[in-house]
């Protein structure tokens, strides 16, 4: 037997390892997913084409090359067919059952046509042995309906072509690898049946098995490397790119599958590349955004890109098979940039005084009892000296601008971690976070004097005002930290009427007696 020959038989037994290897691994892994079914039963029916054939080229008769002609034609007439539903799944048109019927009423008349040739001749109108070869080649000559069936197979095909090749016109695919790979892989089994048909093949040598697992191999291509059943149907596309949200799905294992056109806006690195890796490397760039994801659970992200600021609210959908078993998850991002944009705007005009845009007395209550701590803090309360007084002979509205004019003096001198609020009509408290009670006073006649020092004027007036301040620390003991602020505010308080009873225009502190440190506080005003 000549090399090319065994080379040949040895090419189609491994085409038929070939496909049923992956046969096998596709009904444990893919069936369930879109055309898995198909790509099972194709890849199946393939190897049995396969070794079928070489039983057939090694036969010593005529009768034993009919034989195993009769069972190639069980299984080859069927694979068109398909293939033909497989694409038409991947693309998202589902067949109906009368579909079905007309698609497979042809293989289905082929296979008896073939097995009852003998009664009419309609299929071959001779099989003979063909001679002057160097192996058992069955010579055939076709009668009408064998064209028939030639006419189905290479509709099939390029029906499937067509379908795949419309959905490589569509803006948003981003798999157009993967449907390149399944068309080429279609085109090789057409290229075979013309050199056979065309007696162009080598000894007259049926090139169909050995094309037919060439194809699968482009296929399995696309399978392993890019999950091509692991992805959704292309018609996803119509749905899951329109969809506002963001939407990224991955595997049991956080690999990628699929993500829509919003998501990309979102994360703008994705690209069909990071199909099938690890979604840690689409959110590289974001951080802490991998630490949400891996956590599973609903929760809020803010992504800064440049200048701009988007809010999103995360959730995940786990996607199971057959109703238990968890196959994936699908990440949802919605926008929620103008509600959180709102609750900001809420929360700041429920949390800030209107007018001197400091905080109100509620706002800052909570957020001294947040803040402090198991460090030392202080309290400052200070009120404009003689208030109704600017407001009766000047107006509301010049006691307006007193009021915003200090508060922003005495805004401006505070640390970042310090924070104050209007406390009644022209009465301001201050929280000092880690100061003690002198760092406290100090600061206090420093807002005491650069109120004094500086002239409110309007279009119509100019006046100097200015202000009397009471100073206390905030005590660490077991009462709840609302009390123990409320304490603290009543001592400056306590403090404050002293400085009005003394004259105003001063820094007073609450003490249980008097010490060093209110000798100091005198020794600033002598």
């Amino acid at each position: 037997m000549p090399e090319e020959i065994v080379f040949y038989i040895l090419l189609l037994a491994l085409a038929g390892l070939l496909s049923i290897s992956l046969s096998i691994f596709s009904y444990f892994k893919l069936r369930e997913a879109p055309g898995g079914r198909q790509y099972v039963l194709a890849t199946l029916l393939s190897a049995i084409f396969a070794f079928t054939y070489i039983l057939e080229l090694l036969s010593s008769s005529l009768d034993e090359a009919r034989f195993w002609l009769g069972i190639e034609y069980l299984v080859m007439p069927f694979i068109p067919g398909y293939l033909l539903w497989m694409c038409m799944e991947l693309a998202g048109i589902k067949l109906r059952q009368r579909h079905l019927y007309v698609l497979f009423i042809f293989p289905i008349v082929t296979v008896f046509m073939h097995h009852t040739n003998g009664l009419h001749h309609l299929y071959y109108s001779s099989v003979e042995l063909r001679t002057g070869v160097p192996i058992t080649i069955v010579d055939l000559e076709y009668g009408p309906f064998f064209y028939v069936h030639s006419l189905y197979l290479f509709l099939c095909l390029s029906i499937s072509v067509v379908t795949l090749c419309f959905q490589l016109t569509k803006p948003q695919l981003r798999f157009r690898l993967q449907v390149i790979l399944m068309i080429a892989g279609l085109f090789v089994p057409v290229a075979a049946n013309y050199l056979y048909l065309n007696e162009l093949s080598p000894y007259g040598i049926d090139l169909g098995p050995v094309s037919m697992s060439a194809s699968f191999i482009l296929h399995g291509i696309s399978l392993f490397s890019y999950q091509m059943f692991n992805v959704l149907p292309i018609a996803r596309e119509k749905v899951f790119d329109s969809m506002s949200e963001g939407v990224i799905v991955v595997d049991h294992n956080g690999a990628i599958v699929d993500y829509n056109l919003a998501m990309k806006l979102i994360l703008p690195q994705l690209h069909p590349l990071m199909i099938g890796k690890p979604i840690q490397a689409a959110v590289s760039m974001n951080s802490g955004l991998d630490i949400l994801l891996d956590s599973g659970v609903p929760c809020d992200f803010e992504n800064v890109t440049g200048t701009e600021t988007k809010n999103y609210q995360i959730r995940f959908s786990p996607v199971f098979r057959k109703g238990t078993i968890l196959i994936g998850k699908i990440i949802t991002f919605t926008d929620i940039t103008e509600r959180v944009a709102l609750q900001n705007t809420l929360k700041k005009l429920a949390s800030y005084d209107g007018l001197t845009q400091v905080y109100n007395r509620t706002y800052f209550h909570e957020k001294a009892e947040s803040n402090l701590g198991t460090g030392i803090n202080s309290i400052i309360l200070f009120d404009i000296d003689h208030f109704k007084k600017v407001n009766d002979t000047y107006g509301h509205e010049m006691g307006d601008i007193v009021l915003t004019q200090i508060a922003k003096t005495a805004k401006n001198l505070l640390k970042p971690d310090d924070f104050i609020g209007r406390y009644g009509g022209e009465e301001f408290i201050v929280f000092l976070k880690d100061r003690e009670e002198i760092d406290a006073y100090l600061l206090a006649d420093v807002i005491r004097k650069e109120i004094a020092d500086n002239l409110v004027t309007s279009d119509n007036h100019v006046i100097r005002v200015t202000s009397s301040f009471g100073v206390s620390s905030i005590e660490n003991n077991s009462s709840s930290a609302n009390e123990r602020i409320k304490e603290a505010a009543g001592r400056a308080d306590k403090a404050l009427y002293t400085a009005k009873r003394e004259g105003r225009n001063r820094v007073k502190t609450y003490r249980s007696s008097l010490g060093s440190l209110q000798t100091m506080q005198d020794s600033f005003h002598q």
